[in-house]
This record gives structure tokens, sequence and C-alpha cells, in this order.
């Protein structure tokens, strides 16, 4: 909050929307992860349901019975835990906030922006202390930070004599796309598709179809813009799903979410779904922009893309580091049930936190959630491509010298310790970003259609067809590549990626790795001649050959990661499923299934009934844990109305016809595989 001018009191009235998290197993959890994370290990790929976590690691009913009863005799309104069972939520109004935590809150703005926060320290009431973890929410300054890079109209007159050159090059390669997509003069998707290796995937019908990915953003979209740059480029567009949690309606359109909606189509444009989470940018929009995939029943996404950032030393400086550490544990959780997470590391090279105008501060800093070390963190290159575009060429991504302090991210952790995965790569005891690089200077860049106001369309450009950069496009870029390996194992009977970094760190020390990565050692992410009043170098980060954090490993080969991943990855699985013969479904509520895998695995059974006409319902079992070759009954229980449409038509003495099917499903609860259907036989 430095620099931020008090405005006023809070109104009395107003009302806060407060995050506590719970006291909860967050060693076993973490434990856990890492185990089903990491090649080798027994668990490896055996992904648990957040339902079972959440049983397991989350908070005792004791503790989320105290809290919630505290909370409500307390005032709160709508308090709940969430189904981590890791959090609490409530609302509460100002008033009560103040007299509950023994603090005052003002209003304040700065960046122009206006908020709430506290003007003393904040005090966990002794009835929840040893239950809750602090309280996220009382101070609602936008943190996160997300804006597509795009090239500067203005251009510095002059350069600090110990600068590096700029990292933009002129267009190269050979585009494809409708004239005005081509002629914005960034890059098109057929462009990174074959530089990053992505075309040997499409051309085996790999374009994300049974797939899903989700977007965390604090800004909103046109559909029409998405469907205009998908036509460009001979593109089909996915089905977009748009959650918008304790926002509550849409956010007005912006270039980020557009950007990473487009950059994700270029790579898998036939998603099952792609899911966008929009939210407000303050520390408790992060963290439940991090845990809203697991709280939205439809959504089940096996990659999350987040390009949203904000310097470590400002989590601390919120709220004590509570929404960092609450996020943590919701990471950890996505790691246990197999989902991927990718985080921009930054665009303001290793001095990631921003003064009052936006302008990087004298100080070495990287970006949260991507120096998270249960994340990928994506650093940005420039590429320099031969006719057939493919890299020939390709730098760190260092503009600063044109635009100050535009940079790709990358340093060392002040928060986190070395993860194993990076032990024997690097030397400190701390977590270095990034792991991995891809496209993001804004020249060229990436060709992007885009109408929001102002920040596409404005006084200055009324063309919809721009050129943007950034690593917040390189996040999703890597994010689609990861998505259709995921969908290649899935094809061949594997588990998915799940969390990256172990895998990625065991490839980079392989022999593998001069086939599965293409090295960067040029250039470097200082931005300290270009931060006012400094003249001078931060001391960060240069790139060499092999790791290294301005670059990471570099940029991925995706067709050899997805050879890697296909043979180092665990297989799913066989299950089989029987139907016992002289049951009664409708007298009982249920059919009886007999279930059994090959090795641990999560299951569930299905019945498809079909009604001579009327129509055909689906009926599922709740999701079990099976142990290896030992078989289990399941029963599937029809609700109420399914069981009065069976009833009608047996008195009607139509035909029914159902089978039942049983099924593997992943960490989200996304089906893997499924057996051949078995007949079931109706009768009262």
């Amino acid at each position: 909050m430095a620099g931020a001018a008090r405005v006023g009191a809070v109104p009395a009235g107003q009302r806060l929307g407060l995050v506590f998290p719970l006291k909860a197993d967050d060693a076993g959890l973490a434990a856990f992860a890492r185990a089903v994370s990491t090649p080798g290990s027994p668990l490896y790929g055996q992904y648990e349901s957040v339902q079972t976590l959440a049983g397991r690691f989350g908070a005792s009913s004791a503790t989320s019975s105290r809290v919630l009863a505290y909370l409500r005799a307390r005032g709160a309104r709508d308090a709940r835990i969430d189904p981590t069972g890791l959090l609490a939520e409530a609302t509460m109004n100002a008033v009560e906030a103040q007299r509950l935590f023994q603090t005052h809150l003002a209003r304040f703005r700065a960046r122009g922006a206006a908020f709430v926060a506290p003007e003393s320290s904040v005090t966990v009431p002794a009835p929840l202390r040893g239950l809750v973890n602090g309280v996220v929410g009382l101070d609602t300054e936008p943190v996160l930070h997300s804006a597509p890079a795009r090239r500067p109209v203005h251009r510095p007159a002059a350069r600090a004599a110990s600068a590096q050159p700029s990292s933009e090059v002129p267009i190269t390669g050979t585009p494809s796309g409708c004239p005005a997509g081509v002629g914005s003069q960034g890059f098109t998707p057929n462009q990174y598709m074959t530089a990053y290796d992505f075309a040997p995937l499409r051309a085996a019908h790999l374009a994300g179809q049974g797939e899903r990915v989700a977007l965390i953003e604090i800004d909103g979209f046109r559909y029409s813009d998405v469907h205009s740059y998908a036509r460009c480029f001979g593109l089909d567009v996915p089905s977009i799903t748009t959650y918008f949690g304790a926002v509550g309606h849409p956010l007005p359109p912006g270039g980020e979410t557009t950007l990473d909606l487009e950059v994700l189509d270029g790579v898998v444009p036939d998603l099952d779904e792609l899911e966008v989470f929009e939210n407000n940018p303050d520390s408790a929009g992060l963290l439940r922009g991090v845990v809203q995939p697991f709280l939205t029943p439809d959504a089940k996404p096996q990659v999350i893309s987040i390009s949203l950032g904000l310097c470590e030393a400002a989590s601390r400086a919120v709220d004590g580091g509570a929404s960092i550490r609450a996020a943590e544990r919701e990471f950890s959780l996505m790691a246990a049930t197999g989902i991927t997470v990718l985080a921009a590391s930054g665009d303001a090279g290793s001095a990631a936190c921003l003064g009052q105008h936006g302008q990087p501060l004298d100080e070495l800093a990287i970006s949260y959630p991507g120096s998270s070390p249960w994340v990928a963190s994506v650093g940005g290159t420039n590429l320099v491509l031969n006719s057939a575009n493919q890299i020939q060429n390709q730098i760190v991504w260092n503009d600063t010298d044109q635009d100050p302090g535009a940079a790709g991210g990358g340093g060392i952790s002040q928060l986190f310790l070395r993860p194993s995965y990076q032990n024997g790569t690097v030397a400190l005891n701390r977590r270095v970003v990034p792991d991995l690089s891809a496209l993001a200077d804004v020249a060229p860049g990436y060709a992007t259609y885009c109408t929001a106001r102002p920040e596409c369309i404005n006084s200055q450009s009324s063309n919809p067809w721009q050129t943007v950069g950034g690593t917040s496009a390189a996040t999703p870029l890597l994010a689609g590549g990861i998505a259709l390996v995921n969908q290649d194992l899935h094809r061949q009977g594997k588990q998915f990626v799940g969390q990256l970094g172990p895998l990625l760190y065991l490839l980079g020390r392989s022999s593998l790795a001069s086939t599965m990565f293409s090295d960067v050692t040029s250039y470097g992410n200082d931005v300290g001649p270009y931060i006012q009043g400094n003249g001078e170098l931060l001391g960060c980060c240069s790139a060499g050959p092999g790791f290294d954090d301005a670059s990471g490993w570099g940029s991925l080969d995706f067709t050899s990661f997805d050879r890697a991943a296909v043979k180092l990855l665990p297989k799913i699985p066989n299950v089989s499923l029987s139907v016992p013969r002289h049951q009664h479904p409708v007298r009982s509520h249920k059919v009886v299934v007999k279930m059994a895998c090959s090795d641990r695995c999560m299951a569930a059974a299905l019945a498809v009934v079909s009604i001579g006409g009327g129509g055909s319902f689906t009926a599922q079992s709740k999701t079990f844990r099976l142990a290896r070759n030992h078989a289990r009954s399941i029963p599937i229980r029809f609700n109420p109305g399914q069981e009065g449409r069976l009833r009608r038509a047996l008195a009607h003495h139509r035909s029914i016809f159902a089978e039942a099917f049983g099924a593997i499903l992943d960490g989200g609860g996304n089906l893997v595989k499924l057996t051949a259907g078995r007949r079931v036989t109706i009768n009262r």
C-alpha cells in the first residue's frame, strides 16, 4: 500500500468477501502431491479426486464446525466451507470486520484504482487461533497485473551505454492467413505451430478433442473477436464457458483474456471445453481464481494457464502472505489431482516489483504464482525463423532500451526454497525461474484481433489487428501444447502430464535434452540500466548453455516431449465390469454392477437407459477407489425422477433398453477409460 492516498472512511455497510485458510494437513497433502508427480515414485500418476483429498488432508469436521459457528455468531453471512476442505468463506460488513479483527478500515487510491485496506495491524480473534491461518479479503488493493505487452508508440531518444542491444527483430518466416491478419506483421498460428513442433501432433488429428483448458483472468473478452481471429486463420472455436465467481458478472472486455483465448485457439481449436474464470485483481481474487475450478461442479480442466502475477514482496505487504500460503495449498491440491498449471514469469525482467506508475523498482524480484514450486513458470524469447518456419535463432526477450522495463521475467525466489525437482540443476537452495520459455517479444509479436476499448482500440489505433507480446502470450501457447500431449497420452492409455516440473527437469538432465529443448544462450533479462535513478545492472540474469535463470531450459519441442511423455507416464489400468443376474432395479432403486481394475484406480459406473417413445437418461454412481485386482460391487442409484419414468414405462408396457458401463476417472473427475456396455434387464 506504499504511496497510496487515503480518501476517506469505509461506509459502515460496505460488504467484504473474506476467505479464511483453515488449519489442515498441509504437509501430508504436499507429500502426496510430490509422490504422484515424481517419475519413479511408486505412486506416480495415481492421482486422487478432490473429494478424496479433502477428506484425507482437509480441515477436520470439528475445525470446520467451530469456524462456521463462530463466524455466524459474529454476524457473517453466507459462511461455508469450500469443497477442498481447505478454506472457509463468509461475507461481513465493514463495521463487523473492524470489530472482529480489531483494526480500522479506510478507502485508498493508487494507480487510479480505489480500494479498501486496514489502517492498522489485523488480529485474528482468539477463538479462531489454531483453527485458521489468517484472513484474506480485508485489503482489496489491485495487486495482480495482467497486461499484454504492446509495441510502444514513442521510443526513448537515447540508450544507456551499459545496456545490451534490443531483442527486437524483423518479422521472419512464412505467415499464413487472411490479408488483414498477415498484414499485422505479427507471427501467425501456422508459424508458431511449426516453430515449436506442434505440427506433427496436429497432423495426427490431435487438436484438443476431449481435453479441457482453463484460463484464470482479471478482464473479459468479446466472443466476436475470437471468432474473427479464428475465421482469418481457418480455425474452429471451441466451446467457451465463463465463470464469474465472486465477481458475479462479466468483466469488461480487455486485451489479456482476448490474447489468451486467441493464442490457445491457434494450438487447440477443437478443445472439448475452454473455461474462463474471471476474478477481481486483489489478493482474495488470486486465491478465489486458483480455487474456483474446484468450486464449479461442471469445470474439470486438465491444464490451467495463468497470465497474472504480483511481485513476491507485494504479497507480504498486502496480507502478511496469507493469500499466497493458501494458494500454495490449492496448487499442491491441483498437482495431487493431476492438473498441470502454467503461469507467466512476468514482463518486467528480473525487477518484477512495480512502482505507483507501473515502472520497475530498483530491486531484484520475481513474480508469483510463477515462482510457486507447483507451477511451471514460462519466460520470454524472440525468434528468427527460416522460410519453413523452423527456429534458426532464439534470444531472451529484453526490449528495455526501447520500452523501459519490458523483458521476460526470471530470477531467484525470496519466498520458496529449491524444489526437489531442481536438485542437480540449481546450485542455490532457492526456487529459480523460469522453467522454460517461448515467444514473448512485442516485435514481431503475435498477430491478434481485439476491439476492446481503450486497451486495443483507442485514439492511437483504430485497427483491431495488432501485434502483442509478453509472457502472458507464451503461457497459453505452452498450455495448449500440454493439452495436445495429454490428448495423445489419453489416446494411448497413459496418465496425463500432471505437475510439469518433475518431468521437465528429469528430461532436461537426460540424454534426450538436446532433442527436447531448443537452448537459449543469448541476452538476459536484466532491466537495471533503464530503471529511473539507477543506470546500473541489477546483476541478474543472463542466458547460457543449458538451464539458466533467464530462459529456463529454453523452448520445448512438443513432438519430442510427447514421445518422451508417452514412454515415461504410467499406463491407465485396465477396467472390467459385469452385471450380476436376478436384480430388481425399480424395486431396489438401483442397479448393482461389479468392477475391478488391474491396478489401483479411481472408478465409477453408469447406466444409460433408453425408453421406447420416452427418451433416455444416464444414472451414475459415486466415485470409488478400487484396489488392485479386487472386484467391488458398485450401486448405480436412480433419482426419484428417473425411477418414476421407469415405473411409468413398465406400467404402459414400453420397451426399456439399458446398458451399464465402467469408467476410470482422473483426479479431476474426467473419464479416461470406458468399458464396453453390458446389458441390464430393467424390471420391478
